[in-house]
């Protein structure tokens, strides 16, 4: 069994991956007080970590020109002289990093070309979706000697709203003319790709049903690179077009000003119900981007999937017969509806 006292937490991927890997510091130092706790990230979701009080360290992934740094990073990390490393998400380049700094105890999965770089092995296959991707990142803490059964109602994210971006989101929000006396329901149409989307038609249906329906705000969000995504779903007079306006940690900031969102499976979905916000989710039937695996991970949800029936489910399957468009907007709003009550009490 390891001992880890100086342990490094590898997550070098997206929002959502990051989001999914913050309750393992948490499971470390409930059984090791005294370990300390580093997260190697990237940039872009660096502030995903920052707050959290059982996070002592985050390492930023050097890169140049969008390649890694070799070099540079085994340089960094032998400075800190870890004993340990949990490599949650392997790539080549971050494995080499790893058994290169001189990390003597790796745990990694046992299924990738590269497995020999590590020397404490996992064997699940997570593209088969048997559980939830935190569940499988809980699961790398066996060689601790640690078996925790979390759930929805036991794990704690740790999710915390800077101050200077939370300044600036009030700001914006106050100049957009946002009444936060009413329920705020945030929508986030984008997912960059990670999934297989709800028509855009739908969120555009579902936004006339609940402005007709509901006395509340309905703000619109997404990162620069989804303005016109956004664009095409807003509604003057209905929406407030929120897209573009902020970095990472002030949409972080903006979903905390959210009562209910509703949003494709994506990062911000992820930081939604870490922050404890109703949510709302939209996922296609394929095996790697199924619910079981990505859905949100909290009691305070509901996940939507095409009513179609149908076996192996594919990306070019679910695109050919238009699988997400048989979601109903009245099932959604009824969702929709019930947390309103909630948010009002």
């Amino acid at each position: 069994m390891i001992k880890p006292e100086n342990l490094l937490i590898v997550r070098t991927d997206r929002i959502g991956d990051v989001i999914l890997s913050l309750p393992l510091a948490e499971i470390v130092k409930k059984h090791y007080p005294a370990c300390r706790i580093t997260f190697l990230v990237k940039e872009y979701t660096k502030s995903l970590t920052e707050g959290n009080p059982f996070i002592d360290d985050v390492i930023v992934l050097a890169e140049k020109d969008g390649k890694v740094s070799l070099k540079e990073n085994i340089s960094r990390l032998k400075k800190k002289s870890f004993d340990s490393a949990i490599i949650v998400y392997p790539t080549f380049i971050t494995s080499l990093i790893i058994f290169l700094s001189g990390i003597k105890k790796r745990i990694g999965t046992g299924y990738r070309w590269y497995s020999a770089l590590f020397n404490y092995k996992v064997f699940e296959h997570r593209k088969n979706a048997l559980k939830h991707e935190l569940e499988y990142n809980v699961n790398l803490l066996s060689y601790f000697g640690i078996e925790e059964h979390v759930s929805p109602s036991s794990v704690s994210f740790n999710l915390k709203v800077g101050k200077d971006a939370e300044e600036r989101v009030k700001t914006i929000l106050k100049v957009k003319g946002i009444d936060l006396k009413k329920p705020v329901i945030m929508i986030h149409p984008g997912s960059g790709g990670s999934a297989v989307d709800l028509p855009l038609a739908k969120f555009k249906e579902l936004i006339e049903v609940i402005h007709s329906r509901l006395d509340s705000e309905i703000i619109i969000s997404g990162s620069k690179t989804e303005m016109e995504l956004c664009h095409n779903i807003h509604s003057p007079g209905k929406t407030k077009n929120l897209s573009g306006l902020f970095d990472l940690a002030e949409l972080k900031a903006l979903i905390n000003h959210s009562d209910i969102f509703i949003a494709n499976s994506t990062g911000p979905l992820h930081i939604a119900a870490a922050l404890g916000k109703y949510v709302i989710g939209f996922y296609p039937k394929i095996a790697q981007c199924s619910p079981k695996r990505w859905g949100p991970y909290t009691n305070k949800s509901k996940v939507f999937t095409p009513s179609l029936e149908c076996s192996n489910c594919s990306r070019e399957q679910c695109a050919k017969l238009d699988c997400m468009n048989s979601i109903s907007v009245s099932d959604i709003f009824v969702e929709i509806e019930k947390f309103y009550k909630f948010v009002l009490k």
